[in-house]
């Protein structure tokens, strides 16, 4: 094994940079829970983190947020994914043991949203939020702007964990991480 298995881990990427699907890896790998930052965002309905967003959801204020991620990551392991980098998450990067930067190809990320849209409209991949046609669009947005907005801004606030940063451009960087 060329580097210590971590037992916190945060990772961050764009829409469509595969965050979920890798936390749900390393959580089955590593047999370590994993958190979307959506759902420390969303305060869902109990017992029910994969419905669509429903009256009986509400966005948490400041405060529960960063309450809640904090009990979150005040235990021993965790993995946390998420496209946030504002400052109510520092303190999962700070006790990340490894920060997990997907930096997927900005087309590549364009036809992985365009595929999940259509997946979830036939109701192929489940989804926290209803796939309207405005969700569709806001995702290109979102996307444009971490591009050019919160990559930047995240290397800005975070680029000095360098030594606990892992810049991914492809599966197989990951996999010699962690083999």
């Amino acid at each position: 094994m060329k580097n210590k298995i971590p037992n916190k881990i945060h990772i961050i990427g764009s829409v469509g940079s595969e965050k979920t699907t890798l936390a749900r890896e390393l959580s089955s790998m590593l047999n370590v829970p994993f958190y979307e930052l959506d759902n420390v965002v969303w305060k869902r309905h109990e017992g029910h983190e994969d419905i669509r967003r429903t009256e009986k959801e509400r966005r948490r204020t400041e405060k529960e947020r960063e309450e809640y991620l904090n009990n979150l990551i005040s235990s021993n392991t965790w993995i946390v994914e998420g496209v946030h980098n504002e400052e109510w998450v520092s303190n999962s990067f700070l006790n990340a043991e490894l920060i997990i930067f997907l930096d997927t190809n900005y087309s590549v990320r364009t036809y992985r949203i365009i595929r999940r849209f259509l997946l979830q409209i036939l109701r192929l991949e489940k989804s926290n939020y209803n796939p309207t046609l405005k969700i569709f669009f806001k995702m290109f947005k979102w996307n444009r702007y971490f591009e050019e907005v919160g990559k930047p801004n995240f290397f800005k606030k975070f680029g000095d964990y360098d030594d606990k940063l892992l810049v991914v451009t492809n599966k197989k960087e990951l996999e010699n991480y962690f083999t």
